[in-house]
C-alpha cells in the first residue's frame, strides 16, 4: 500500500476496523486518542535520542532503526486516523485549512 496510491481514507478505515473488532471504540474518546499520541511520539523520540543530526539521518538507513522508526510512525499515524474518526474530523480538509493558513502566517523570503 503505497502512499501515492493509498487513500486516507483507506487507511481510516482499516484502523477503525481493527479498533473496532477488538471492541476497543469505548476507551477511543479524544483525550485517550491524545494521550495514547504523546506516548507513542514519545516512544519514536526515544528512539532519536541523543543522536547528533547527522546520525539521526542516518538512522533512517539501518534495517534496525527504519524498522523501529517505521513502526512508531505507524502507531502515530494509526492513532492520528483514529481520532480524525471520533471527532469526524476530516483530515484532508484539515491539512489544506492549515497550509492556508500556514502560507500567510509563513510568507517565503523575499529574494532581493
Amino acid at each position: 500500500m503505497p502512499d501515492a496510491t493509498t487513500p486516507v481514507a483507506a487507511l481510516k478505515e482499516g484502523i477503525r476496523r481493527f479498533a473496532s473488532i477488538r471492541g476497543w471504540d469505548p476507551y477511543h474518546t479524544p483525550k485517550n486518542l491524545a494521550m495514547a499520541l504523546a506516548s507513542e511520539v514519545g516512544e519514536l523520540c526515544d528512539i532519536l535520542r541523543w543522536l547528533t543530526p547527522e546520525e539521526s539521518i542516518a538512522a533512517a538507513h539501518d534495517p534496525k532503526l527504519r524498522e523501529a522508526m517505521a513502526d512508531e510512525l505507524a502507531d502515530i499515524a494509526n492513532i492520528v486516523f483514529l481520532l480524525s474518526v471520533h471527532t469526524q474530523i476530516d483530515l484532508s480538509e484539515a491539512v489544506a485549512a492549515k497550509m492556508a493558513k500556514n502560507e500567510i502566517k509563513y510568507p517565503p523570503p523575499v529574494s532581493g
